[in-house]
């Protein structure tokens, strides 16, 4: 095992630790308290629904192109990664309407579930294009229940009466750290790897949006920044399903 390998392996190990040894994390109510609250048609918070329909559009579009094993710009042998991605980003847009339709915590699960599956599945690409492909095939399956397992884990403490976000907050946000290391420290299978810096840029600015809800929708109150939330992360996978198609494989760059 390569000595930046065993760098990302214990640095995971250390910060999953570290999340554990805080006190648990319910959900906090108050998150389910968006800025705009309007209704049209009979659709209750009807923009933070409908801004849902990008992730059903780039995921058909995903999903389809990722059933082809003759693209130059994918693996082949990571082909069920590729589709479990974009499966996760189709669904998130039905889950995340649902949970804007009705929020709570009974209706974020379904939101939550499928991002879970987007998260892992890109995880099990960045790691067969960049470190292993043996090792991205054989992660794949136990990362989709981990990511799984994280929202059930948190949705049963919630009922109980004691939420515990910690393991989805490590599904979530822990890739978000290792990915950008992975970037610099390998090289990619791939010619281009700028697009990848830029999705990655995308979904950050998306989590700012989802910050600064109420400041957003306060500027004229058009829009929330919630609502820009959905656009930018389904713009994100817009940008991968663009870079996938573009690019061609290194001559020397394959992981082992």
């Amino acid at each position: 095992m390569r000595a930046k390998t065993r760098f990302l392996i214990i640095l995971s190990a250390i910060l999953i630790a570290a999340v554990f040894f805080i006190e648990p994390i319910p959900q906090d109510p108050a998150y389910h308290l968006f800025a705009d609250t309007r209704s049209f048609l009979g659709v209750p918070n009807f923009w933070n629904v409908m801004s849902n329909i990008p992730f059903l559009l780039i995921g058909t579009a995903g999903i389809y192109y990722s059933r082809f094993k003759d693209r130059p710009g994918m693996m082949t042998e990571l082909q069920y990664a590729y589709i479990v991605f974009f499966a996760g980003v189709f669904l998130t847009g039905f889950g995340s309407a649902y949970f804007h339709y009705a929020p709570g915590n009974s209706t974020l699960v379904w939101d939550r579930l499928p991002m879970t599956l987007g998260f892992m599945g890109f995880v099990a690409i960045i790691v067969g294009e960049h470190i292993s492909l043996p090792a991205a095939k054989r992660m794949l399956v136990p990362l989709l229940i981990v990511g799984a397992g994280s929202v059930t884990y948190w949705n049963i403490t919630e009922t109980r009466g004691a939420g515990d976000l910690r393991p989805y907050a490590i599904v979530q946000f822990l890739p978000m750290l290792l990915i950008p290391l992975i970037l610099l420290m390998y090289r990619s299978a791939y010619d281009k790897v700028g697009f990848l810096w830029f999705m990655i840029a995308l979904y950050a600015l998306s989590k700012l949006f989802e910050e600064l809800d109420s400041e957003t929708y306060e500027i004229g109150q058009l829009i929330s920044g919630h609502s820009i939330k959905h656009v930018v992360a389904a713009v994100s996978a817009v940008v991968f399903l663009h870079g996938l198609h573009t690019r061609r494989p290194e001559s020397e760059g394959s992981p082992a």
